[in-house]
């Protein structure tokens, strides 16, 4: 087959199992095309309720965390309840309608739990990252 000019530049199917159905998983540290770019996303549809995140914790980058109706001609259609906690006094928030979270770098954030799922809903991270990977939570010193 004949490789075309800008054929580099469309990355096909980056989709993996997920807990619930595939999920799309990008991180641009894979990608040799996409060069030195500090981007990765994560793509989920959550359809019932479970704790995603148990462990409070941060990272060096920043991330913007998703939360839309899985309906894809109505995003809006958003019936759920998804509680985080961010900062060191873990102050509690629950997400009951399309938001965007932006954690900045440094920021400790969880639990994450999607507590009530009445409806499918999609969960998508974006993490100024090559790689988003996840260590062991971090302590206080």
């Amino acid at each position: 087959m004949n490789e075309r000019k800008y054929s580099r530049y469309f990355i096909k199917r980056p989709i993996l199992p997920g807990k619930f159905c595939d999920r799309l998983v990008f991180f641009s540290r894979n990608y040799e095309a996409v060069g030195e770019k500090n981007f990765s996303v994560l793509w989920n549809c959550i359809t019932e309720p479970f704790l995603m995140v148990e462990n409070p914790h941060s990272h060096d980058f920043d991330q913007f965390l998703h939360f839309y109706g899985a309906n894809p001609v109505d995003i809006g259609d958003f019936d759920a309840e998804v509680e985080i906690s961010l900062g060191e006094e873990g102050e509690k928030h629950v997400i009951t309608e399309p938001t965007v979270l932006h954690l900045p770098a440094g920021m400790i954030h969880c639990p994450l739990e999607f507590k009530v799922v009445n409806k499918p809903i999609i969960f998508m991270n974006v993490a100024l990252t090559p790689e988003y990977v996840t260590g062991p939570p971090e302590t206080k010193k």
